[in-house]
């Protein structure tokens, strides 16, 4: 996969030289290309960014340097081979990035990145770029950053992590946490290594027994636990068929009901931990 990021911070983006997108880079499976948007300015002070038509508070990234960008981005990397390239946009307005998405994004052979600063980029630029490939506009949460870089290096990472050969364990990602149909996507339950005891805590019996189906029981009742703790809307939104009788059972003790299409609500607000 090659990937192309056009930022005004370049070394925001250093991060993608170390861990696993690093490993990924140094093995040749991941092409990354880091570019200064600056450098297609032409006036003394490298202007990237104007106010906005209409008023209002704040600038708005010029079309001008980032069609410049995009332009000579794309032909370079047609040249080197690269083809069919997807548009990733990091903005607040965004669809949620989720691991469906990313899973989508990782079977695409080039992705260029736009993170903007300021309040966006002008509106004509993706516009302009969706006639010539598809453009995904992703939010990595609700909040608002500064900026589009650090939800590039998120999205990096979860993208790269799917692809072939990435992972040591190809099966490492098949039980993530959001992974598509891993434990009815319900969170992960908690993990332990050794030692067996630390400061008094001894790890749950359970996991030394070697008994393979009452492991798995343990930590699919634990997977439970988290979601209805910490995300209990993607318990409402399972299709009730997912779940098997011990998975209703554990619901049940954690205050949950099945409703009248077989969905389940939360029958007391204070569900056990």
């Amino acid at each position: 996969m090659r990937l192309d990021v056009v930022t005004i911070f370049p070394e925001y983006l250093e991060p993608l030289n170390v861990s696993l997108v690093g490993k990924a880079r140094a093995r040749g499976q991941l092409g990354v290309h880091v570019h200064d948007l600056r450098d297609w300015t032409y006036d003394r002070h490298s202007t990237v960014d104007d106010t906005p038509y209409g008023g209002g508070p704040g600038m708005v990234m010029k079309t001008e340097p980032w069609g410049e960008a995009l332009d000579q981005i794309l032909a370079d990397g047609y040249e080197s081979g690269a083809r069919e390239p997807a548009l990733v946009v990091p903005t607040p307005s965004g669809r949620r990035f989720t691991q469906e998405v990313a899973l989508e994004l990782s079977r695409k052979p080039w992705l260029i990145f736009t993170p903007a600063r300021y309040e966006g980029i002008d509106r004509r630029v993706a516009d302009e770029y969706a006639t010539r490939m598809p453009v995904y506009e992703v939010s990595i949460g609700d909040y608002v950053l500064a900026g589009g870089e650090a939800a590039v290096l998120v999205i990096t990472e979860a993208v790269a992590r799917l692809l072939p050969g990435v992972l040591g364990n190809a099966e490492s990602h098949r039980d993530d946490s959001f992974a598509p149909g891993a434990m009815a996507d319900l969170l992960e339950g908690p993990v332990y290594t050794k030692p067996p005891e630390w400061r008094g805590r001894a790890i749950p019996e359970v996991l030394l027994s070697g008994h393979h189906g009452k492991i798995a029981r343990w930590r699919r009742d634990e997977a439970f636990r988290r979601t209805a703790r910490n995300r209990p809307d993607l318990i409402e939104r399972c299709d009730a068929a997912a779940f098997d009788k011990k998975d209703r059972e554990i619901l049940s003790i954690l205050g949950w009901e099945p409703e009248p299409d077989g969905r389940f609500w939360r029958r007391r607000a204070d569900v056990e931990e």
